[in-house]
């Protein structure tokens, strides 16, 4: 499974529990340690914690691996390792606090889907998609 396809399955896992504000970044000239870093935002634990399952169980259900989890036990901040794509689950008031977006920031991934649905989003907010 080529980066782009785990990307999408993780993303498409997130949606399907309603993850919010779903960003996608290329590390690619960053770290020879993954290619993608995938942030959302859970509204709870309980939502941390069943986001990254749906990414591990979707993932795996496609065939591919998940080397680790780390975080669902208090379900604040929960990592999913998927090999080339590392996907970052936080609650919305850790995730503006460690910001990473920062970290990892420069150009972010728009999916092919994700951009033709943008005429479909909501009007008050910016979803341009980028030139990668």
């Amino acid at each position: 499974m080529n980066t782009e396809e785990l990307t999408r399955i993780v993303v498409e896992a997130l949606e399907d529990v309603k993850a919010k504000d779903i960003k996608v970044f290329n590390t690619e000239k960053l770290t020879d340690q993954f290619e993608r870093v995938v942030i959302a935002s859970g509204s709870s634990n309980r939502q941390t914690r069943a986001l990254a399952f749906s990414v591990s169980s979707s993932v795996k259900q496609a065939g591919g691996d998940v080397i680790g989890m780390e975080g669902e036990d208090t379900g604040e901040w929960v990592l999913v390792d998927c090999g080339s794509v590392v996907c970052h689950v936080l609650q919305p008031a850790v995730r503006e606090y460690y910001n990473l977006e920062e970290i990892w920031g420069g150009k972010e991934v728009f999916m092919k889907a994700q951009a033709e649905c943008t005429p479909h989003l909501m009007p008050n907010r910016t979803h341009a998609p980028s030139d990668n």
